[in-house]
């Protein structure tokens, strides 16, 4: 069969050919249509979620990144983008979740336990509720070598390092201080992040500075590459009193050999494990699934910092005097290690 076209003789073939390849292009522009509506309805849903963490320099703000990355890369079909942010630490963590102002937060077990009972300077209960207790925050007092002291009452009348200001070092240090017969009138406290406290150890302007984290701590490490360091130990018997009667205290061991000239362990306390942390009204589902995402990505966190090893089936779940949230308590018993009988009641 033949068809005259614009006065031209054209061969049937070439004609089907034509329409074939027209609907074609239709077709494809179709698709890419619904593929730029998806995208775009996609993009309406994406959902950006904040994680707080703490000043650079201690692990709160590795591990709360970390944290962050890891649930962002993985949050699949949820198009969550999840962000860190550096904050003053927990006091501001704690007051912000509960202002809606962020998700997520990194916390010190010891300062939640007073927040959420509104003792201490809080001036009322503040909602939070766990979500995973990550690594123990092992703390002590450091100092040069040279400086002479050797035991926690000899920094009477010293310049003592306690920590950024507002970020609740009191809560855990003035127990710690009163254990041992001191306070912080026996000494001038002065208040710097860890980098700061290490910068002022090496400039003298400090004589100690009471610092610590998860396992190897960043500033402990500087500290000890650049001088020779003495931990101060603490007294046993203040110990055992600390761990009898403050639930979040416990005893914790730094390995020999973990930072520079540490010839043998230091025996010495969590205090306060660093935790994950939301506000007591969060989603349950949100909650449910970044618990989930989390648990199941933990060793992603173990390749930015080891405290991310603490995300086990025995430490995730460790009651330090916080309830946890129900989003992560059902994700917990789904797969078998809540520990019904040990939890701290719901408030």
């Amino acid at each position: 069969m033949n068809l005259h076209i614009q006065g031209k003789r054209l061969n049937w073939k070439y004609l089907q050919i034509y329409f074939l390849m027209l609907g074609l292009l239709v077709a494809f522009g179709c698709e890419k249509s619904k593929e730029s509506a998806n995208t775009a309805q996609k993009a309406e849903k994406r959902q950006f979620l904040s994680v707080g963490t703490a000043p650079p320099g201690g692990a709160f703000f590795v591990v709360g990144g970390a944290i962050a990355q890891v649930v962002s890369e993985n949050a699949g079909e949820y198009s969550w983008a999840v962000s860190a942010e550096a904050t003053k630490g927990t006091q501001e963590n704690i007051r912000r979740l509960i202002k809606g102002e962020l998700d997520f937060a990194i916390a010190n077990a010891a300062v939640s336990y007073f927040a959420v009972r509104g003792e201490g300077e809080w001036e009322k209960e503040y909602p939070v509720r766990v979500v995973m207790t990550l690594a123990p925050n092992v703390a002590l007092f450091i100092t040069p070598k040279s400086s002479g002291v050797k035991k926690i009452t000899d920094l009477k009348g010293k310049r003592v390092v306690v920590g950024p200001a507002g970020a609740g070092f009191e809560y855990f240090l003035e127990p710690i201080l009163t254990a041992h017969g001191m306070s912080y009138q026996d000494f001038t406290p002065l208040y710097n992040t860890q980098s700061g406290a290490v910068d002022m150890l090496a400039d003298g302007s400090a004589a100690a500075a009471f610092i610590g984290g998860a396992i190897p701590t960043a500033s402990i490490s500087q500290a000890a590459a650049s001088q020779d360091i003495f931990f101060i130990p603490f007294e046993e018997q203040a110990k055992q009193h600390l761990i009898e009667n403050y639930q979040f205290f416990d005893a914790a061991t730094i390995p020999t050999g973990t930072y520079r000239g540490q010839d043998e362990p230091f025996h010495g306390l969590n205090v306060g494990s660093m935790h994950l942390i939301t506000a007591a009204d969060e989603d349950e589902e949100k909650v449910y699934r970044f618990t989930k995402i989390l648990y199941e990505h933990r060793a992603d966190v173990v390749k930015q910092h080891p405290a991310g090893k603490a995300i086990n089936p025995k430490n995730v779940v460790k009651d330090t005097g916080t309830p946890f949230h129900p989003g992560a308590i059902r994700y917990y018993k789904e797969i078998g290690i809540w520990p019904e009988e040990t939890q701290s009641p719901e408030k």
